[in-house]
């Protein structure tokens, strides 16, 4: 059992956003089928104006059948009489008697569930033709795609600084019906907002035509404000919540609802105005927890940023680290200007203002690696962190090869320890993952 076991059933949000995330798969086929929605396939955190066009953004594991403990799923049938709220606190007074210890295994469940089928979709992607010298995260999503790519009406891409994440695109033809490509100019064109803008039209033009739904100002504002209200919470708990003394939770329950937030962000669960529920109640509750003395004092613990892990990383790590002493805080999408606000100010148009907030993310997505290292450092002082595990995936061109010079700056303007891991497969590695993660730990104690 890990060690988070213990406080996942106190929090109704994560459960729920962790049923929402398991059990896409009929959620999507009545979408589909019963509702006759466009299924739009995206595999970074671009989902707007697939909302705003009336469309269902996936990412495309979703699609697949995963192993539901069957608590969560009794959970769920439970929340139609009692409300989530409910259910999560009748749940609390039955652990008092749960001798077995069986509800402790919910969320390791969800966590063990979803690194089965991510393991599954990259060993299915080399077996279906993509180059095993790719990266865990390409392997993966081309599998996901060989897996489910027939069930979707498009895929949404928008070009970023990996040239094998954008050949992994294009393999996409023989899976997917329709392809949407979003060419990102580089900034250095003095127009490149303006020719951003103008793809952009044309993309929102493809999205009527597959969904059958016209895209208003209105339409476009309504989806961003909703964007941005789910960024401001994901912040609140990045800045605020992480950074206190005291925690709602164990460290090892905080990273994992970090992961799993990481995770469902990509397409928010399918489902924009329920993701905005859950993440307004998951602060909700830490805040309150945290206000009565419920919780954990982690004053002693040093915060460790790990970093990145949207293309891949061994989830043990949160673990290890945990028992050695450490909190890990994850931070991705916040690294990448993913968290950014899209302007909604009255009067300016939306296609130009998402034009600027896609332009200033692929500056850190897309650029070199000065650029990047500087976003790495910049959250990493935001977030006050007391040292940095770099995650350097087998196969990553774009992403792992900044390690140098990002271990030089920080060393140089941060003055925090860092130190790296190497990931190829989840559950491969994990004794020297150890063993140096232990060795860092001696540096910080």
């Amino acid at each position: 059992m890990s060690a988070f076991g213990d406080d996942v059933v106190n929090f109704s949000s994560v459960l729920k956003m962790a049923y929402n995330f398991l059990s896409g798969r009929d959620y999507l086929k009545k979408l589909k089928f019963r509702e006759k929605k466009k299924l739009i396939s995206v595999v970074l955190p671009f989902s707007d104006l697939v909302f705003a066009a009336g469309g269902v953004p996936v990412f495309p594991i979703r699609m697949e059948s995963f192993v539901l403990n069957q608590y969560l799923v009794a959970l769920n049938s439970a929340s139609s009489f009692l409300g989530w709220g409910l259910t999560s606190k009748l749940l609390g007074f039955i652990k008092q008697f749960d001798a077995l210890k069986i509800l402790d295994t919910i969320l390791d469940d969800v966590i063990k569930s979803i690194n089965i089928k991510y393991n599954e979709m990259c060993d299915l992607g080399v077996e279906s033709g993509i180059s095993s010298d790719f990266c865990y995260g390409i392997k993966n999503l081309f599998g996901m795609h060989v897996s489910k790519g027939k069930n979707v009406d498009a895929s949404l891409y928008f070009t970023i600084r990996c040239s094998a994440f954008n050949k992994y695109h294009e393999s996409l033809k023989l899976l997917v019906p329709k392809q949407l490509w979003v060419d990102i100019p580089p900034r250095n064109i003095g127009n490149s907002e303006e020719l951003l803008a103008e793809q952009l039209r044309k993309t929102i033009q493809n999205l009527e035509e597959i969904t059958g739904n016209n895209v208003t100002d209105n339409s476009l504002n309504k989806q961003f404000r909703i964007s941005n209200q789910i960024k401001r919470y994901y912040k609140t708990i990045l800045y605020e919540i992480s950074a206190s003394d005291f925690y709602p939770c164990n460290p090892a329950t905080f990273a994992v609802i970090l992961s799993l937030i990481s995770i469902s962000f990509q397409d928010l669960n399918s489902n924009s105005q329920q993701y905005l529920e859950n993440m307004a109640n998951l602060v909700k509750e830490m805040r309150e927890r945290m206000r009565k003395g419920i919780g954990m004092d982690v004053s002693h613990m040093p915060r460790i940023m790990l970093t990145p892990m949207f293309g891949g990383w061994e989830p043990e790590t949160q673990d290890i680290l945990y028992e050695m002493g450490a909190r890990t805080i994850y931070a991705d999408w916040d690294v990448f200007g993913l968290l950014e606000e899209v302007n909604v100010t009255k009067n300016n148009d939306p296609i130009q203002e998402y034009a600027k907030f896609l332009t200033n993310a692929t500056s850190k997505i897309g650029c070199d690696n000065n650029t990047l290292t500087d976003s790495y450092l910049a959250t990493a002082e935001r977030l006050n962190v007391d040292g940095m595990v770099f995650n350097q995936l087998f196969g990553c061109h774009s992403v792992s090869n900044c390690y140098s010079m990002l271990r030089e700056k920080v060393r140089r303007t941060l003055e925090i320890p860092i130190t790296y891991i190497n990931f190829n497969k989840i559950g491969e590695n994990i004794e020297q993952v150890k063993t140096r993660l232990g060795a860092y730990m001696e540096i910080l104690k």
